[in-house]
């Protein structure tokens, strides 16, 4: 079967790893157009020397090639303002957007928590790293106990946070904390995010602090193997992801009442921890950028399925 073409948009560190797993895993997938703006860098020159069609005019140079119209799917590896004039350029033409930007045009999809939800879909947006890594954690909870208030603090290498993810800092924690609500199923959501200038550069670590009511024994018992089934469900297309240490629980009282909307307050809680690291595959990245390993790995995931669920319906 032959198969499907994708373009990339963006020929920095995200595009250009995205590239490389496109070529080396997906069974379905293969790259017909390398997009960029900089003639120069070094996704393009890569892109070319391995024959894959490229232009430096961008969106337009995308729209202009030869075989554009083979193309059914589009990844979005620039930035959330460039996003939104990708998006409206394309909008004409029969494509699925897979976008790697916080805009949040179309819907948050997190593979293992909606996926299914959003398989018509023509524009996904992937979050943020730090929402790929954390939200399946809030999910994995709030589908056995109701989820008042999550946390995520997002740990990258500082090295690994190219112009566009800093371009990028503040649409970074309000996507990441609308879509803790709206997929992870909390009913308040914060994200923060931690460039770590250590040297050597250090994988990406992920705490996910969750307040829930009071937890009996049972209760935690059933939390921690819904969180450990869902991280397992993770690793399944990000090599690299794994629980650090056991989920933590730690019970308190009415101190924690201002973190948690009013109509939910209990006065009794239980503080749910899960630590989190993220190596990378190295295939282009150093192993400590974690951070954009999940991204490009995720966005290959939910690629692979709208197109199949996308093939199907047409049969």
């Amino acid at each position: 079967m032959a198969k499907t073409k994708v373009a990339i948009i963006g020929s920095g560190n995200i595009g250009t790893d995205l590239m490389f797993k496109v070529i080396r895993l997906s069974e379905t997938l293969r790259v017909g157009a390398m997009v960029g703006i900089d003639p120069d860098s070094d996704g393009l020159a890569r892109a070319g020397r391995l024959g894959i069609p490229t232009t430096s005019d961008g969106v337009a140079g995308l729209i202009a090639m030869p075989d554009f119209d083979e193309i059914e799917v589009i990844f979005d590896a620039t930035s959330a303002g460039a996003h939104k004039l990708n998006a409206k350029a394309l909008e004409p033409y029969d494509k699925v957007l897979v976008d790697m930007t916080p805009a949040a045009i179309g819907p948050f999809v997190v593979p293992v928590a909606n996926l299914d939800q959003h398989i018509g879909a023509r524009n996904v947006n992937m979050v943020t790293c730090g929402g790929q890594a954390t939200i399946p954690i809030v999910h994995a909870v709030s589908s056995t106990t109701p989820v008042h208030y999550a946390e995520i603090v997002a740990s990258i290498a500082s090295k690994s946070a190219g112009p566009g993810t800093r371009a990028s800092i503040d649409e970074f924690t309000e996507t990441t904390g609308s879509a803790i609500e709206q997929v992870g199923g909390a009913a308040r959501g914060k994200a923060i995010i931690v460039l770590n200038p250590a040297e050597p550069p250090v994988i990406m670590r992920d705490t996910v602090q969750i307040i829930t009511g009071r937890l009996d024994v049972a209760a935690r018992k059933a939390l921690t193997e819904s969180v450990e089934t869902r991280v397992a469900a993770v690793a399944g297309y990000v090599t690299g992801y794994r629980l650090k240490q056991p989920v933590q629980f730690e019970d308190h009282g009415a101190e924690l009442d201002l973190l948690v909307p009013e109509d939910r307050r209990e006065r009794e809680y239980t503080k749910v921890s899960v630590y989190l690291e993220v190596e990378g595959a190295a295939m282009y990245l150093p192993a400590y950028a974690g951070n954009l390993d999940i991204m490009t790995s995720a966005a290959l995931h939910t690629a692979e399925h709208l197109i199949s669920a996308r093939k199907a319906a047409v049969v």
